[in-house]
């Protein structure tokens, strides 16, 4: 399920828990170690939904083929992950590796309390080197700052229409939209029944705690959040139009319930009472296992031409670990041809290199496909946490409740600029 993805967490309580130890996983100096040679390295995710069987299949490949290494993987949910792990890195007491969360930019806050090894001695491009360089440029940059290299992308994805062909058949649809009107249209036409709580929706749109789906409204129009400098674009003409299209859509035509957390999106879905969802790959196996007859497509094309989000974890190493050099060993086989491609066939999430082909259904090709229009969320932005959960989120939740979009953006656009300091 997305709540692999879902919560983007927020510094605020990475700080208030600050004083917590992550004892239960093991950590540095007694949970991970050397037995007869034997090099036993110890890995926390937040991997609980139905995608972690392929990344427990991944952990089984490295040890099994690596003898001398053995890795072994706990998963606790993202929300316990960033209680705990702040400061068991902090005090040396943590697990050797880890995904701290499911928001690239949660990286910012161990590398400013210097818990976390920079990897760039490991960087080159042999097998035993992690090669930076087969990453998409916006997950390298993602994960380098100041000119070093701090994580690698445990995985990496993008989100697709999924579509209820049986819905779609009884509506008289004969195929996914793909462009941005047939998209509206559609949405309301599959919204069944009178006032605000339809029978059937036609979309399902979550708003907080999830994988974000807005953003991708405003971009299919040109429209954004923000600017490579930092500067807020949330209240430019482009995004203020997408959102006044999409929340009538929402307020008048009832295409999609307010307030949504991700986990109900994907229950509404997986109940057949949505006919469609934005989301990415980790939600396939669930919406299949329910018995929805689950349809993919590209997420549909707008004015600024094709785009979707892309989505990748980092996964890092613990700063004080006394095995450095195996972590690193891991990571560069996690992330290298033969990991990737296999990977990218267990689980379709599309290979974290951009010189390995996904071999796979299907359904897989339409996410792997979707990676060279795709972007990140805030990429970059060591804001990104607090501009998501304290302006982002609740500016959705206005204006999906009636509130002006301009003023509202406008109010947003300066919230924006105040935490980036962007002095236009």
């Amino acid at each position: 399920m997305p709540r692999n993805h879902r919560r983007l967490l927020g510094a605020a309580a990475l700080a208030a828990t600050a004083a917590l130890a992550l004892t239960a996983c093991g950590s540095s100096s007694g949970g991970s170690g050397s037995s007869g040679g034997v090099v036993k390295l110890t890995m926390l995710t937040g991997f609980t939904g139905s995608d972690l069987p392929s990344y427990q299949a991944l952990v089984k490949q490295f040890n099994d083929s690596h003898p001398d290494i053995q890795v072994t993987m706990t998963t606790e949910p993202w929300a316990t992950v960033a209680q705990k792990l702040p400061a068991s890195w902090a005090t040396g007491q943590g697990p050797d590796l880890a995904t701290p969360a499911s928001d690239p930019s949660s990286i910012f806050h161990y590398i400013d309390t210097n818990s976390v090894l920079p990897l760039d001695d490991a960087v080159g491009t042999t097998d035993d080197k992690i090669d930076s360089s087969a990453w998409s440029p916006s997950v390298k940059s993602a994960f380098t700052v100041n000119d070093k290299l701090y994580a690698v992308p445990a995985n990496n994805a993008t989100l697709a229409l999924y579509y209820n062909k049986s819905l779609f058949t009884k509506a008289g649809i004969t195929k996914a939209p793909t462009t941005q009107a047939e998209f509206i249209e559609d949405a309301k036409k599959l919204t069944v029944g009178s006032g605000d709580k339809p029978s059937q929706y036609g979309l399902s749109l979550a708003d907080n705690q999830t994988i974000q789906m807005w953003p991708v409204l405003q971009w299919m129009a040109g429209g954004d959040i923000l600017d490579s400098s930092g500067c807020a674009t949330i209240n430019s003409a482009a995004s203020v139009d997408a959102l006044k299209t999409w929340s009538q859509l929402v307020i008048s035509n009832h295409i999609s319930p307010v307030g949504q957390a991700g986990a109900d999106a994907d229950t509404l879905f997986q109940s057949g009472k949505a006919a469609m969802e934005i989301n990415g790959p980790w939600a396939l196996a669930g919406y299949k296992k329910a018995g929805i007859d689950v349809g993919l497509a590209p997420v549909p094309v707008g004015s600024a031409g094709p785009v979707t989000l892309a989505s990748t974890v980092p996964l890092m190493i613990e700063r004080q670990t006394k095995h450095a050099a195996e972590a690193k060993q891991f990571l560069a086989w996690w992330t290298g041809k033969t990991a990737q491609a296999n990977f990218a066939k267990i689980s379709g999430f599309p290979p974290v290199r951009t010189d390995v082909t996904a071999t796979g259904d299907a359904d897989a090709k339409v996410f792997s496909d979707a990676l060279a229009n795709a972007k990140l969320y805030l990429a970059g932005q060591s804001k990104a946490t607090e501009i998501d959960t304290n302006v982002y989120v609740p500016f959705i939740q206005k204006i999906e409740r009636g509130a002006d979009v301009q003023s509202t953006a406008d109010d947003a656009a300066k919230q924006i600029n105040q935490l980036t300091g962007c002095q236009s």
